[in-house]
């Protein structure tokens, strides 16, 4: 019988969870980062689950609330970190530990799930771009302000330009759609300067594996055929909590 485990992955603006039974997908929550004292509420509905698996990039009370949420619960917990290598994928960073952990995850689910060279990108408060070879070398990405933040920014930061969503537009004729089509644009082009990067690298892009709250917004710009997979972070961690080594020191921070 194949056990469920509680995935968490703690970004920026929001706490997702999920719970998997080995097979697919039973039960899914969230809440608002700000609100991460309200996690142990959200997932006391979930179905019984024998252990739980997270990454975090929110921060040390975050975290603290996320291990007092499955401490109640009575919920073995490990927080992940990125490895030099992992179920394939080899981490390209100089120092392996500073890649954060949702995007470690992120890359060992595209591996996995997804042939030939690809770009993973994550569209949420900030924008990342990670280059993965087909062999499962990571060879390094980008990390630039969302569209949503982008637009906040200029609502924060000018006097003039206040905040109004516009429409995407080749040649934007007001300023809402200016900045808006300026925020979708400045996204499209990091990841089309990253998938030229790669092509002069000899690893020609065959793919965009999108995730993230935003990627709706920039999907239908992208250089490349896109596939949007949702849950990706959380995949990554369910395939990481599979792992031999893992199972072996489950319960405790990796």
């Amino acid at each position: 019988m194949s056990e469920s485990i509680l995935a968490i992955d703690a970004g920026n603006t929001r706490i997702k969870w999920a719970v998997h039974d080995g097979k697919s997908w039973t039960a899914a929550g969230a809440v608002a980062t700000g609100e991460s004292a309200s996690i142990g509420e959200s997932i006391r509905g979930a179905p019984p689950v024998s252990r739980a698996i997270a990454c975090n990039v929110a921060g040390d009370r975050v975290r603290e609330d996320i291990e007092a949420a499955c401490r109640r619960a009575g919920i073995a917990l490990t927080l992940i970190a990125s490895q030099r290598e992992q179920l394939g994928v080899v981490n390209g960073y100089r120092e392996p530990s500073q890649l954060g952990a949702d995007r470690w995850a992120a890359l060992v689910a595209a591996h996995r799930g997804h042939e030939g060279h690809k770009l993973v990108v994550n569209v949420g408060t900030a924008l990342t771009v990670d280059a993965l070879a087909a062999d499962g070398r990571f060879l390094g990405g980008l990390i630039v302000p969302g569209p949503a933040l982008m637009r906040r920014s200029l609502d924060a930061g000018t006097a003039g330009l206040r905040l109004t969503e516009g429409t995407l537009h080749d040649f934007p004729r007001s300023t809402p759609d200016a900045i808006t089509s300026g925020s979708i644009q400045a996204s499209v082009g990091a990841i089309e300067r990253l998938a030229q990067a790669m092509d002069a690298h000899g690893c020609p892009v065959d793919r965009i594996i999108l995730s993230g709250g935003g990627a709706g917004e920039i999907a239908a710009s992208l250089p490349h055929p896109a596939i949007l997979q949702d849950n990706l972070v959380l995949d990554g961690l369910i395939a990481i909590a599979g792992s031999e080594p893992f199972k072996a020191k489950k319960g405790t921070e990796q």
